[in-house]
């Protein structure tokens, strides 16, 4: 399908009237007003086309880390399409995931890559996202290594004093099983299946919120949610920024996607919206809400 973003959608419009300035102006040959009329039924015709084709709605939902991402997409893309609707259900990747197997979603939203056994769909990344790791802002700690942080989350260390900080017991707060955060932090921490948490909780604000209300705790979230309520640690003396995700250096990082079934076509405007979401349009919405594109915008 052709692809649909702002500019096309924007020429589409230019062309209408241009067309309107030349039949209204007239001309002298009758070629001219030939050619002003062909150009402005043509462009009538395209414009036609595709507000027909963006029609309806697109139903996204899964990863609440993508929460931030995902609506400004939607908003950008409303500018594009209005006659399009596209609803979010924030219920977690895994939940996301199922739901394009199972076919209740146009598109699932997974923070993360998928598994070898979730076959039958195919992910579509549209950005990237640092996994920042947060504590209190009372807490003096300012860097951890990756074997810190696995030993800290398996418990193997469990006062901050170990690490440079103040005497205290680690308090450990992760997010719930199925979620995106959790499974890209304990695959890239190594720590898959052993990590201890104090608080499993189901939403990346929550955690933030915890944390936050906490001098002894520790968390993982999303950079595209991460605010001045919580203290970002660096990584191996690595900040979590966009250009660092971008450019790898920072190790905690993991894809934004969204899954689509293989075995049913997307609509037209679930189509549209996902060439909107990768394209170079998008890029500037991308990186306001957070997250890191992977095209720049121009």
């Amino acid at each position: 399908m052709k692809k649909i973003d702002r500019r096309s959608f924007l020429a589409v419009c230019g062309a209408v009237a241009a067309a309107g300035v030349l039949t209204a102006c007239g001309g002298s040959s009758s070629s001219s007003t030939a050619a002003s009329s062909s150009t402005a039924s043509s462009a009538s015709s395209a414009a036609a086309s595709s507000e027909a084709a963006l029609s309806g709605t697109v139903s996204t939902g899964g990863s609440t880390s993508m929460n931030s991402v995902i609506e400004a997409l939607s908003e950008g893309f409303a500018e594009v399409a209005p006659d399009v609707t596209v609803s979010y259900d924030p219920t977690g990747s895994g939940a996301g995931i199922t739901g394009a197997v199972e076919q209740t979603l146009d598109i699932g939203l997974a923070s993360r890559a998928l598994h070898d056994d979730e076959t039958g769909v195919t992910a579509t990344t549209v950005a990237l996202d640092g996994i920042a790791m947060v504590v209190n802002n009372e807490n003096p700690v300012s860097d951890l290594s990756i074997e810190q942080l696995a030993q800290i989350f398996t418990k193997e260390i469990t006062n901050w004093a170990d690490v440079g900080g103040e005497d205290g017991e680690i308090v450990v707060i992760g997010r719930e099983a199925g979620s995106g955060t959790r499974d890209g932090f304990e695959s890239i921490v190594g720590v898959e299946d052993a990590c201890v948490y104090d608080q499993e909780l189901t939403a990346t604000g929550a955690v933030i919120s915890a944390v936050a209300s906490n001098k002894l705790a520790i968390g993982y979230a999303s950079l595209s949610a991460v605010g001045d309520t919580v203290k970002t640690l660096t990584v191996e003396g690595v900040e979590c920024s966009e250009a660092t995700v971008l450019d790898g250096t920072y190790k905690v990082q993991r894809p934004f996607n969204f899954i689509t079934n293989d075995s049913v076509e997307l609509s037209a405007a679930a189509q549209a919206f996902i060439d909107f979401a990768v394209s170079e349009d998008a890029a500037e919405l991308i990186r306001l809400a957070g997250a890191v594109p992977l095209v720049d915008a121009e």
